[in-house]
């Protein structure tokens, strides 16, 4: 069974920088895209970034020039690097991502617990 454990969450004054880390470990054969998205009070969960195996990345609008997602295979590990945050930012980050167990198997999706990201003014 594959799980994810998500870290380096926390809280930051607004302008500052937080690196979400989310690794993934247990029977995994092929991880493809991995994702992060959060989830404010009382709001829907939102889609925040993308990247691929191949390292075809896409961001939300609203976090283009400020967040960095990256991946580190040999390490089934995802990252995203939050620059210049904005009270907005606050949420629960999750990651997800999509992966096969077995040369055989078809890919499953797994998400991580979630770690809280707060900014204040």
């Amino acid at each position: 069974q594959v799980q994810l454990v998500e870290s380096g969450g926390g809280l930051v004054q607004a302008g500052g920088s937080l690196r979400l880390s989310c690794a993934a470990s247990g029977n995994i054969f092929y991880v493809s895209d991995m994702r992060w998205f959060r989830q404010a009070p009382e709001n829907q969960r939102e889609w925040v970034a993308t990247i691929s195996r191949a390292g075809n990345i896409h961001y939300t609008d609203s976090v283009l020039g400020r967040f960095t997602i990256s991946r580190d295979d040999p390490k089934n590990t995802v990252y995203l690097q939050m620059d210049n945050l904005r009270p907005e930012d606050t949420a629960i980050y999750y990651c997800k991502i999509n992966v096969r167990t077995s040369p055989q198997s078809s890919f499953d999706e797994v998400w991580g617990q979630g770690i809280q990201v707060t900014v204040f003014a």
